[in-house]
């Protein structure tokens, strides 16, 4: 039985979090975001805020006046702050606040005149904005041996008076030592040990732990600073130490041998990421325990076929009849020859009347003989195992992708037959998303791999690799041949208050909120829900970024061209009164389209304001006096209608006379 621990600090720092957290708020608030550079050294979670909006750029000159820029945890120089304020645009600064007294520490020791050191990695983001709030000399260094050149070069010398800080993640035990060397080389050092207390606790937790484990599982972005020191810790005092960014990088045959499994998780892994590889290693020890075959091993089967009277295993036998429950077949002996369902497949749902016919050819072994009855028990199931465990075996070595059908929905996941093999899919391993309904694969062919081979013929499989290449396959189809203008029917993942994210078969593309009514609406529910078929096309392509606009309207739809199609100039229409301004009343002619009927033309008098003669949800009739397509706008007038009542009166007057 294997046992997992989890560290208590795997997981978002305060910094981090308080940095996602912000980006996601100004998405929920509606507003268009822009992270200097990407949010969070973890690649899954950078494509989950890009894809509601959250767009990277990597110089503050390139954020639109619309757009709140965000400053990421680790922060930045001074002069990108003074040059973001100069772009007019509205900064959210989130840098870790462990990151800005730092930065208030090398700024005083400029203005002090002390030289900077910093413990660091002089590429590291977080590093680079370090070094540009440092006003004089600054040298940065990531061991002893470099803190001992810069002695040697004579770039700093002995009684120089220097300020020493160290980049929030540095390795904890690396500082304790260059401390020391330190305090040797320079008299005048002053001392900040600024390490992250969570960094810190992170790094001496995985330390213990990966002391007394088997081996360890370092979770988090390969391009992550803390997440790669951590497997540095770990390494140190475990030799099995794994570093894997997402569950689907996790082979658990490297764990077989290992009783007490060690977890840790940078603090920039997603707690999702987290869980998603704790629910694949637990499922995969649950199929470990339970899914075991309850057919014969190979040794057992060959003693069974090898007892009672017969010398020749394995046969070829021809249906003679066939019932729900088994099959008749003539082996070439005086014996009956029979084959129960629970012996012709592995697969208990398994239709005998519907699997095989009359005079079907079947490769069988031979079970038990029964001289008495003049019997021969069959099976079909163990002639196929035998040969399919070759070909199981052949594909977990090869990698190759096979085919099977799901037989079973379970605990845990589904199970698959391959060449008579029972395989087990764990359930975040059998779809492409977990959110992906596991029932709706019961009686379907399903692609996977075999990853795993255990003892008893326990087989576990894997379809999400394969479903991602197909995915794959058919967004670089997609990106080669899609046109502006291209129709396709989708359906709405999700909701946000700026529009709906819709799958388009091989990629999901946005329909803005303005895209999907005529009519002014406040929120994208307003028209659509998530499942929601839709008919879309494509608006606008950005190639380069993966990006798709959709538009959703319909052209027929347009107000305006209804109204086109229906009204002129001249015509008396019957309006609702929607709303006044001090010049004039909109009244609503159609859904979708509002005319004015300004001051002046309300009466036949000249009047204060509108709502002297108006009030909100009154139906006049007033006459269209103005249309302009092109702006957009038509002119109404009530005064016009009862200017003309006594030109009527005039006109009929005279025909009595």
């Amino acid at each position: 039985m294997k046992k997992i621990i989890l560290a208590e600090t795997a997981g978002f720092c305060f910094g981090v979090d308080r940095a996602v957290q912000t980006v996601q708020k100004l998405l929920e608030e509606g507003k268009k975001v822009a992270t200097l550079g990407p949010i969070i050294h973890n690649p899954q979670l950078v494509a989950e805020l890009e894809a509601k909006g959250a767009r990277i750029v990597e110089e503050p000159e390139q954020v639109r006046l619309d757009e709140v820029l965000v400053i990421r945890s680790h922060g930045v120089a001074r002069e990108i702050l003074l040059r973001a304020e100069k772009t007019k645009v509205t900064v959210a600064d989130a840098t870790c606040p462990f990151v800005s007294k730092i930065h208030k520490i090398v700024s005083s020791a400029g203005d002090e005149g002390r030289t900077v050191l910093i413990a660091g990695d002089k590429e590291h983001k977080e590093v680079v904005g370090i070094v540009g709030h440092c006003k004089g000399r600054v040298f940065v260094f990531d061991s002893e041996e470099a803190l001992e050149q810069l002695s040697k070069s004579g770039d700093v010398t002995q009684n120089e008076p220097i300020t020493v800080v160290s980049q929030t993640t540095f390795n904890q035990e690396l500082f304790k030592k260059c401390q020391k060397t330190l305090k040797k080389l320079y008299t005048n050092a002053i001392i900040f040990d600024t390490i992250c207390n969570a960094t810190a606790k992170r790094q001496n937790e995985a330390g213990e732990l990966a002391a007394k484990c088997d081996a360890m599982i370092v979770i988090g972005g390969k391009s992550s600073s803390n997440t790669k020191k951590l497997a540095q810790v770990c390494s140190a005092a475990c030799e099995k130490t794994i570093h894997i960014e997402t569950a689907g990088e996790l082979n658990l045959s490297e764990l077989e041998d290992a009783s007490l499994i060690g977890v840790v998780a940078g603090a920039s892994t997603p707690s999702g990421i987290i869980k998603e590889v704790l629910n694949t290693m637990e499922e995969m020890q649950t199929a470990a325990e339970t899914i075991i075959n309850d057919e014969m091993t190979f040794e057992e089967m060959l003693n069974a076929s090898e007892s009672g009277s017969n010398t020749d295993q394995k046969v070829k036998g021809y249906v003679l009849s066939v019932g729900p429950t088994e099959i008749q077949v003539d082996i070439g002996r005086k014996h009956t020859g029979y084959v129960t369902a629970a012996e012709f497949s592995s697969d208990p749902s398994i239709n005998l009347e519907e699997a095989v016919k009359v005079g079907d050819e079947l490769n069988l072994i031979i079970m038990r003989t029964n001289d008495q009855e003049g019997t021969v028990m069959l099976s079909k199931k163990r002639y196929d195992a035998i040969a399919g465990w070759d070909k199981v075996v052949a594909a977990k070595e090869s990698g190759e992708v096979i085919t099977g059908t799901v037989s079973e929905i379970i605990k845990g996941g589904v199970v698959v037959f391959y060449e008579g093999i029972r395989v087990f899919i764990p359930a975040s391993q059998a779809t492409l998303s977990k959110s992906d309904s596991l029932d709706e694969l019961k009686g379907k062919e399903l692609s996977f791999r075999i990853i795993e081979i255990g003892p008893r013929r326990r087989v576990i499989g894997s379809a999400r690799s394969v479903l991602r290449e197909q995915k794959a396959a058919k967004q670089a189809e997609f990106w080669e041949n899609v046109a502006v203008g291209d129709r396709f029917k989708g359906t709405v993942k999700s909701l946000t208050g700026y529009g709906a994210f819709v799958d388009i078969g091989s990629v999901d593309g946005m329909v803005h909120i303005s895209e999907l009514s005529w009519s002014r609406i406040k929120n994208p529910s307003e028209v659509v829900k998530v499942g929601d078929e839709l008919e879309v096309y494509i608006k606008a392509i950005d190639a380069d970024k993966k990006k798709v606009s959709l538009g959703y309207k319909k052209a027929e739809d347009n107000p305006w061209e209804i109204f086109k199609a229906k009204y002129a100039v001249g015509d008396v229409v019957n309006v609702t009164i929607v709303s006044m301004t001090t010049y004039g009343a909109f009244a609503k002619i159609i859904p979708g389209i509002d005319g004015l009927i300004h001051i002046s033309q309300i009466a036949d008098r000249r009047i204060e304001k509108p709502a002297d003669e108006l009030k909100i949800g009154q139906t006049v009739d007033a006459k269209i006096i103005d249309i302009d397509l092109e702006k957009k706008r038509v002119s109404l007038s009530i005064r016009a209608l009862i200017e003309k009542a006594p030109e009527t009166e005039q006109a009929a007057e005279a025909t009595e006379e």
